[in-house]
């Protein structure tokens, strides 16, 4: 073995055990010195994706997001699969409120976790977060929708109100008629505008959308040969822990026999990228 090959096993060897101390203070709460072992790791070996997700974590823990962003995006570089990474991103994106961006990483974590671990708890914490971003991105939106609604509003009364007085001083003689007529155009605009805001009010999520077991609105739905649609983990859940039956017809069920409902995956999407307000009752479950 030549002297290079013997050198950079001995540097691999020294930056694994720098990792080994930086979890080891990540452990006790000792960030700080977590981060300055991770940083040696690092210094040793750049190229090593886990270094830089680990020390992510440790600025996470003391909400340093600049950090948080740089280092995810340094662990991205090397493993683009990475779900710690895209995760911890989407995070530091999503606390700069660009909401966007951040939601775009939550979802490639999302994607890439729940195929590797379906019924992993980090794919309920990626969904929760994930949650989180598009229900608070749909607050900003729905604010500020709301402000130039009523703008718009206030600036259509008054334009009907200029145009009755205008209409009161040249036809005296109908005063009455342009009264009547004023007040309706005043209702129909309150109408208008009423039913503009109506289409964006929290309502009920519909039953199909929802888990039959948690009522809770799907995030990863399958369906059992029976026909009936589950959340991915609460039923694998029942499958390990209850038994091998659908819970509700009884007949025998297998964990290979469930297929992902892409149809229900779709309206749950499609209902939620109208309805913003419904990622708040994801969130009520946490």
């Amino acid at each position: 073995m030549s002297p290079n090959v013997d050198y950079s096993v001995l540097v691999a060897k020294q930056a694994e055990q720098l990792r080994i101390d930086g979890n080891n203070c990540f452990k006790k709460d000792r960030f700080g010195a977590a981060i300055d072992a991770y940083t040696e790791a690092i210094t040793l070996c750049p190229d090593v994706p886990v270094y830089w997700t680990n020390r992510a974590l440790c600025h996470l823990k003391r909400n340093d997001w600049t950090k948080v962003e740089e280092d995810s995006h340094q662990a991205i570089k090397l493993d683009n699969n990475s779900v710690k990474a895209h995760y911890m991103l989407g995070l530091a994106l999503a606390q700069r409120q660009e909401f966007a961006k951040g939601i775009l990483e939550l979802e490639k974590a999302l994607d890439l976790d729940r195929g590797a671990h379906p019924k992993g708890q980090m794919v309920e914490e990626i969904w929760q977060e994930l949650a989180k971003a598009k229900y608070l991105e749909w607050e900003h939106s729905h604010t500020k929708q709301s402000w130039e609604l009523q703008s718009l509003k206030e600036a259509c009364e008054s334009a009907l109100k200029e145009k009755h007085f205008l209409e009161v001083l040249h036809m005296e003689e109908f005063i009455e008629d342009a009264t009547i007529s004023h007040l309706e155009q005043l209702e129909a605009l309150e109408s208008v505008f009423n039913k503009v805001a109506e289409d964006d009010m929290p309502t009920e999520v519909p039953d199909y959308l929802c888990c039959r077991i948690t009522l809770d609105i799907f995030c990863d739905p399958v369906i059992t040969p029976s026909g009936l649609t589950y959340e991915r983990a609460v039923i694998l859940d029942h499958l390990e822990k209850v038994g091998k039956f659908d819970p509700v017809t009884r007949d025998p069920l297998d964990p290979s026999q469930l297929i992902p409902n892409l149809a229900i995956k779709e309206a749950v999407q499609e209902f939620l990228d109208k309805h913003g307000w419904a990622y708040k009752d994801i969130l009520a479950k946490d």
